[in-house]
């Protein structure tokens, strides 16, 4: 878009900063103009509506000259006249023998028309028969919800997309709010004055006065200010005139791009809001541009009927008529705000004295998109049967359904939610609702057929449906499609796409490694490594190294060299897939430096729990009868253990040699010195070894065979049998199965196997089984 540079009347005349006036306006507006804030002073809107423009795109279509008089026809009457026809005084109201009685020499087109049993809407309905072909026809305005459409697209295109803010207010008018636009042109117009920060850095001081005496307003409709107000045209321009004239330059450019790009004429109004800014865009018709100041927003408004006003045509302009009896806003304005409050209640009462006054702080929504499609006829003569209402749901149907792939359905971009259908039968009205199923496919014309046709059925079993006078069909509660949706599929990669995306992560692995054993950037996703060395042994293998490496995070340099050590080279006939697992697969927890390289902190406990683990395993899943690795007695066993048992005591003397009695333990069960902090977390495993040897073992199996044995009486407190605990021999011990003796002792509340631990203690007395 270009604007043009010089849109002065006269030089730039600048004043000396020590006699010039301050302006009206702070920094804190500047910064809330850039967010399009509807507080704002320096606000400028901006509303551009189309003149005549359904004769205008009846002109267009039909190649005619505009400058002769043209009427677009809907059946029997005008619904819109071009401004040649206007002069021979014709309106929308009169009929079309009055119009061609008036205006010889006018063109009535007729609208286009759905026929019943057509797919698409055409022009072939003559005017003269537009009488006889009511029952069978139904109007369609798609050929000006296209123009629409492109109009629409040529205005957003005429925009910065980052600062636009456009709202479609109907088919053929639009409101625009151009403030952060406007708010960076100040900036780049008016560097000096605008671009430093705020004196004292105080955003309520006022801004300078902008550098001009006059303006140039080129062939906008500027609105005269009152000769009795407070503000005259000798009055040097404030910070809200600049702001207008920027606006008014933008909406010139956009309104000549339209009829170069399309040929169609708009008339525009700007105004600080969008109340008076829609008063204005009527005021000079067709093809004009009006630009309300600030300070001629009352003198504007005080020629108007309040009833023009938006939200006072209805009731409440016919209360506030009969209340003051005048409905001249010019009449109105003196009545002081008690009044209208008394008359009118507070807060209509409050609402009224400002919006009269040109005050309105309604937001331009950013909304261009349709929320609802709507489909109707009034039957005369009204139908009687439901085949007959399907023909015309037909109809509604092909109707809706070619607007909704114009919205982009097929392309899945947006999508009705809801179906619709309303039936009138004389004075009762009955609607019905039905959501429009998400299905796999596409919305087609004949699932929404379907949908209105059961919708129809429903209304006929409720009750009384004929004559029907009036049916419509709608669809509404849109919503975006999902965009980039696809099925599992499409997130999977095969073929020389995966080999190449493996050998990428197996090289970002090896650099990330390769310098000290962490990497500098984000890590790589690890997969989980399920072969050799996984279950539970691993688990407690990561368990010991978390406590081996509690009292410091440092690694010395000789488990360094381990971990780099061990991993073993791929070789050359292996899969991608297995180097993948062997360089990316293993963390830093799985891979395990050799013993040798281990400090002397870390092996003790890494060493006793991969032992204790793979005990639990082997009491789990005990291996065959001829398994080496099954339970041997002592006597039996290969040498391999007896080295190893040597090599612990070796490391434990070294592990007790770098640990102090103030931070070491040890451990009672397994004889094992480690670090103080780790005693909850190491008794818990040999409570879970304890638990997986009861489970593992059979109940049969948990106590000795029950022998008969002879109540006993209780023993009174004495000195304790240095034969007690359930000994071999006589001793009457706890935990003695027989007078004999001969039974295994088991002391009170210890573990299956550990009799003889326990002796007889006072108060306590034989307990018997069996």
């Amino acid at each position: 878009m270009t604007s043009s540079p010089n849109f002065f009347s006269s030089p730039t005349t600048a004043t000396p900063h020590r006699t010039r006036r301050k302006s009206r306006f702070t920094y804190k507006h500047l910064s809330t103009l850039s967010h399009s804030s509807p507080t704002c002073p320096l606000r400028v809107i901006a509303h551009i509506d189309l003149d005549a423009f359904y004769a205008q795109c009846e002109t267009l279509r039909l190649g005619i000259d505009p400058t002769l008089p043209l009427a677009v026809q809907q059946w029997q009457g005008l619904i819109a006249i071009n401004y040649p026809a206007r002069a021979f005084g014709l309106t929308r109201h009169v009929t079309i023998a009055e119009a061609k009685e008036k205006c010889p020499g006018i063109i009535c087109q007729h609208v286009a028309t759905w026929k019943e049993g057509e797919a698409k809407w055409t022009y072939d309905l003559e005017s003269a028969d537009a009488a006889r072909e009511i029952a069978t026809r139904k109007v369609s305005l798609d050929p000006y919800r296209i123009q629409s459409r492109r109009i629409l697209a040529v205005i957003k295109d005429s925009l910065p997309a980052d600062k636009q803010r456009v709202e479609k207010a109907s088919i053929d008018e639009v409101f625009l709010d151009l403030s952060a636009q406007v708010h960076g042109l100040l900036l780049e117009r008016y560097p000096d004055e605008l671009s430093g920060p705020p004196p004292y850095d105080d955003p309520s001081e006022p801004l300078p006065r902008p550098p001009t005496t006059a303006l140039d307003w080129a062939a906008d409709a500027l609105v005269d200010l009152n000769a009795t107000a407070e503000h005259s045209e000798e009055d040097d321009p404030d910070w809200d005139d600049i702001t207008t004239l920027l606006a008014s330059e933008i909406v010139r450019d956009v309104r000549a791009r339209i009829f170069t790009d399309l040929h169609y004429t708009c008339s525009a109004g700007l105004a600080r809001n969008k109340m008076v800014a829609k008063l204005g865009s009527a005021h000079k018709k067709p093809n004009g541009q009006t630009v309300i100041r600030n300070r001629a927003i009352e003198h504007f408004l005080s020629a108007f009927k309040f009833t023009k006003i938006r939200n006072l045509g209805g009731k409440l302009g016919d209360e506030v008529v009969a209340a003051f009896n005048t409905e001249l806003v010019s009449e109105l304005l003196p009545v002081p705000i008690e009044q209208l409050k008394k008359q009118l209640g507070d807060d209509t009462g409050s609402w009224l004295y400002g919006i009269i006054r040109g005050e309105d702080t309604s937001e331009v929504n950013p909304r261009t998109q349709i929320k609802s499609m709507l489909s109707a006829k009034s039957f005369r003569p009204s139908i009687n049967s439901f085949e007959v209402a399907c023909k015309w749901l037909r109809i509604f149907v092909a109707d809706i359904f070619s607007r909704l792939v114009e919205e982009g359905v097929l392309e899945n971009k947006r999508r009705p939610r809801t179906i619709n259908l309303h039936h009138r039968q004389g004075a009762q009205t009955r609607s019905k609702q039905a959501p429009i199923p998400l299905g796999r496919t596409q919305m087609t014309e004949e699932g929404l057929f379907e949908l209105a046709r059961t919708l129809l059925a429903q209304v006929i079993v409720d009750g009384r449906a004929w004559p029907c006078a009036n049916l419509s069909l709608s669809v509404g509660g849109f919503e975006d499609g999902v965009k980039d949706n696809k099925g599992i599929g499409g997130f999977l990669v095969h073929g020389e796409e995966a080999r190449a995306l493996r050998e990428q992560v197996v090289v970002q692995k090896v650099k990330s490694r390769g310098g000290g054993g962490r990497s500098e950037g984000p890590p790589v996703a690890k997969r989980r490594r399920v072969g050799e060395g996984g279950g539970i042994t691993r688990f407690f293998a990561e368990f010991g190294k978390r406590e081996s490496v509690v009292e410091g995070e440092e690694m010395t340099e000789a488990a360094e060299i381990g971990r780099v050590a061990r991993r073993v080279p791929v070789d050359s006939g292996e899969d991608a897939e297995d180097d993948e697992d062997d360089l990316s697969g293993t963390s830093d927890a799985e891979a395990e430096p050799p013993p040798e390289a281990l400090s002397a902190i870390q092996r003790p406990a890494a060493q006793d729990h991969l032992a204790s683990s793979q005990s639990l395993i082997d009491q789990v899943y005990p291996p065959e009868p001829g398994d080496p690795g099954g339970d041997v007695p002592p006597h039996e066993q290969h040498d391999d253990n007896a080295d190893n048992e040597d090599h612990d005591n070796d490391l434990r003397l070294t592990s007790n040699s770098l640990h102090t009695p103030q931070d070491t333990y040890l451990c009672p069960r397994c004889h094992t010195r480690l670090p103080l902090t780790t005693k909850p977390e190491h008794e818990d495993f040999h409570f879970a070894q304890d638990l997986q040897h009861e489970a593992s073992t059979p109940p049969t199996a948990r106590l000795p065979p029950l022998k008969p044995v002879q109540p006993t009486r209780i023993e009174s407190a004495g000195p304790r049998s240095p034969s007690g605990g359930g000994g071999g021999g006589g001793g009457s011990g706890l935990g003695s199965r027989g007078s004999g003796g001969s039974g295994r002792g088991r002391g009170r509340g210890r573990p299956v196997g550990s009799g003889g631990l326990g002796s007889k203690e006072r108060g306590q007395r034989k307990l018997a089984f069996g």
